[in-house]
């Protein structure tokens, strides 16, 4: 996707859902701009919002105690992520079957990464679930989840090719997967491309696309290279020059963001999932340009 002007008109005129994934706060100062920023998205109405979990379940506490927070004290649907990662059947499934007495609804079934970390091999647990697609099967066997995986436009750092990684996915469909949310991604059309392959393969489940809003352009590209994501040299040029100036690089960051959003839809896209980093403000804006607004403002009015 080459950099496009906004555009105030649009012939896309599909009801726009939006979904914010957050991760668990480790610090009590990390737990405030955590709440602080559910609070400023909650009045948004997103589809759902995910929290994630840490490899080898090392959030495990965390995840179940905010996923269980979002329950009690605000109207969204939360889905906790969960992985096959250094732990037995039994154990993952305790932990299902806890979402289930919670009354979580939806879980995000992902293998998750090696221990090791990304880069390092990933080895199942001798007891546990080999792979995302036994997880999911796992998943639907225990309850009625409604169950999301992820996608890989430019295809998991870990797959032979970009073919076989649609096959995992198709595994994963096959297991009952009910929606992908992809690695974010920069150039639009990597997107489109990834969609007619997966099509091709009777996959039909909706395949939203992820979209991360820059915060720190040198910590993105540090996690798009681990990530098997590109980084395009324009995206590079937008922040060059911006390591210390952290409002211009905010602006930069909702026009790029608000930019990609914008052709997306354009081309008939209507659903995004945003990755949050547990920060409101350019999600915000962003759903803002996309015509979202806040409800409790307009009951005020």
């Amino acid at each position: 996707m080459s950099p496009l002007a906004l555009r105030p008109s649009r012939q896309n005129t599909s009801p726009i859902k939006v979904s914010f994934e957050f991760f668990p706060p480790k610090t009590p100062e990390m737990e405030t701009t955590l709440w602080t920023s559910i609070q400023r998205l909650a009045p948004l109405h997103p589809h759902f919002v995910s929290v994630t979990y840490g490899a080898g379940g090392s959030t495990r506490e965390r995840t179940h105690a905010t996923v269980s927070r979002i329950l009690k004290e605000t109207p969204l649907k939360p889905a906790a992520h969960l992985t096959c990662v250094a732990a037995t059947k039994d154990e993952v499934n305790g932990v299902i079957r806890s979402y289930w007495d919670a009354g979580v609804r939806h879980i995000v079934a992902l293998r998750g990464d090696p221990v090791g970390g990304i880069g390092t091999a990933y080895e199942p647990h001798p007891g546990g679930y080999q792979q995302a697609c036994d997880l999911v099967a796992g998943i639907k066997a225990i309850g009625d989840f409604e169950v999301s995986v992820s996608a890989y436009p430019e295809k998991h750092p870990e797959a032979a090719s970009l073919d076989a990684d649609i096959d995992a996915l198709k595994s994963k469909v096959d297991c009952g997967a009910d929606r992908a949310i992809t690695q974010f991604f920069f150039d639009n059309d990597l997107y489109f491309r990834y969609l007619d392959r997966v099509r091709a393969r009777g996959i039909d489940i909706p395949i939203v696309p992820g979209i991360v809003p820059v915060q720190n352009f040198k910590q993105t590209a540090n996690f798009a290279s681990k990530t098997g994501a590109s980084v395009p040299g324009w995206l590079a040029a937008r922040f060059e020059g911006l390591e210390n100036d952290v409002e211009t690089r905010k602006l930069i960051a909702a026009a790029v963001a608000a930019e990609q959003v914008f052709d997306l839809l354009d081309r008939g896209v209507n659903e995004f999932h945003f990755y949050t980093m547990n920060r409101a403000d350019l999600v915000y804006a962003i759903c803002h340009l996309l015509g979202l607004r806040d409800q409790s403002v307009k009951a005020a009015a």
